[in-house]
């Protein structure tokens, strides 16, 4: 396999602000608006069976949707609740979601990646953490001596002590925490405070235990938020050095998120100056070493995604990139989606509902899709473009028997003038996006969705 370049990025303002439109980030194709009800639990079931023959190995990701607090930039499923006692039926509901799963699923398979995300997993009381991870254990086959990818979301002010010492012994090796930003009255506007020292202490701990990747999150474009201001908050966090960092353009929709009615339009920083937050927040990272991986994902040069992505062998779902390509994905809890075979399905949004399917004995399926060759074939060309930043012709002609300039003949057109403004570049072999088109990869990759004319969603800006 050949190998792929290390990234870099160019921040071109003209080109951005020509291309600065809304679109999907594309952690699947097609994307979750595109599922349709017609798919139901009865799909599922027969994904599930199918894929034994396949015999791939195992993802699992389990949504725990319990919050103690309301952030006013959220656009998670979730349930806001001080009720800790509701952490134990949710988890028995789990250990019924599970059982049902292994009605036809070959539980041999070996569990190559494993994601606990929210909401707040770590919202779970010890107790009803214990019997998750020990039904988790007794129901699918995990990977002993820190083999897999398993990693969990934490908020360092929901946390028990010996919480992540619990973790650590059941097999997690990585953790990702919400940070977002540092600055009080930026905090204080979006409802989410948060010492850096409360933060410290945690990395300190995971590290102490033998996590061996930490992952940040920081959101540009929040209320009061300042070139200035965003540039302390980095330069704070570069200090604790995470493995990696993303840094997500806020997307402002009130209309589909209540929450973010909270947060005053007036107060959010301005085109200009959300522009220079990021610009000079790429910069600033670049030069204390992190490699750009693409869609707002950055990581240290030794990290296990900058390595994958110097072989080619990067992979993008719904968590986000991974090591780990070809696994079908099991999703348990409320909203969440799995990927099992050439099959999408999300599980019903609504947390009573969710649960009344469950005791009545029957998954709880409220859409998905089923991926045709078509839909395949532009999955693996979305995903290489946001992996690789790159597509080879005789790669895609070998695996998919076309031929790319006939295939999409009509795209042509589009891409021509992407190459004339200096996004991409193309010849007889490749089509390979230039630095200064890395930051509008999803405005490349919006050329070869053909869902996106066929249903009016309305998507974040892509910068």
């Amino acid at each position: 396999m050949p190998t792929v370049p290390e990234q870099s990025v160019i921040v071109d303002s003209d080109l951005i602000r020509r291309y600065d439109q809304a679109g999907p980030r594309y952690t699947s194709y097609p994307t979750a608006p595109h599922f349709h009800t017609d798919f139901d639990e009865t799909d599922l079931i027969r994904a599930l069976q199918a894929s034994n023959l396949q015999a791939r190995p195992l993802s699992l990701y389990f949504h725990i949707p319990f919050c103690e607090h309301l952030c006013f930039y959220c656009a998670c499923t979730k349930v806001v609740t001080r009720h800790h006692e509701w952490g134990g039926p949710y988890v028995a509901r789990l250990e019924k979601e599970m059982a049902l799963y292994l009605n036809h699923l070959d539980a041999s398979r070996p569990v190559e990646q494993l994601h606990f995300g929210g909401g707040t997993p770590t919202f779970l009381r010890q107790n009803d953490l214990t019997t998750l991870l020990d039904s988790i254990h007794r129901h699918f086959q995990l990977l002993p001596d820190d083999q897999g990818e398993y990693g969990v979301e934490i908020d360092p002010r929901a946390l028990e002590p010996g919480t992540l010492k619990l973790l650590w012994e059941f097999g997690f090796n990585r953790i990702s925490i919400g940070v977002q930003d540092l600055d009080v009255a930026v905090q204080k506007a979006v409802h989410r405070e948060q010492s850096l020292e409360l933060l410290a202490e945690v990395m300190a701990e995971a590290r102490s235990l033998g996590f061996r990747s930490i992952s940040l999150d920081l959101i540009y474009g929040l209320p009061l938020q300042t070139p200035e201001s965003f540039a302390r908050t980095l330069e704070a966090v570069i200090t604790i050095r995470p493995n990696r960092l993303s840094v997500f353009n806020y997307a402002h929709l009130p209309e589909r998120f209540p929450p973010q009615r909270r947060i005053r339009e007036t107060d959010i920083p301005s085109p200009e100056n959300k522009l220079r937050i990021l610009a000079e927040s790429i910069s600033t990272l670049q030069q204390a070493g992190y490699v750009y991986i693409g869609m707002d994902h950055f990581a240290l040069p030794e990290d296990e995604l900058t390595l994958a992505q110097r072989e080619g062998s990067l992979y993008r779902n719904f968590q986000g990139y991974s090591t780990h390509a070809g696994s079908d994905l099991l999703a348990f809890g409320m909203s969440a989606i799995a990927m099992v075979g050439t099959n999408y399905s999300q599980n019903i949004k609504d947390l009573d509902a969710w649960g009344d399917r469950l005791d009545h004995g029957h998954l709880p399926v409220e859409k998905g899709i089923r991926l045709h060759e078509e839909d395949l074939l532009r999955r693996h060309i979305i995903n290489r473009l946001t992996c690789d930043f790159r597509l080879d012709f005789a790669a895609l002609k070998q695996q998919y028997g076309v031929q790319f300039r006939i295939h999409f003949s009509d795209c042509l057109p589009a891409l021509k003038q992407l190459e004339q403004d200096g996004l991409i570049q193309m010849d007889t072999e490749k089509l390979q996006v230039t630095p200064q088109g890395h930051l509008l990869i999803r405005h490349v990759c919006m050329i070869f969705d053909a869902y996106l004319p066929q249903k009016s969603v309305r998507y974040s800006r892509v910068i």
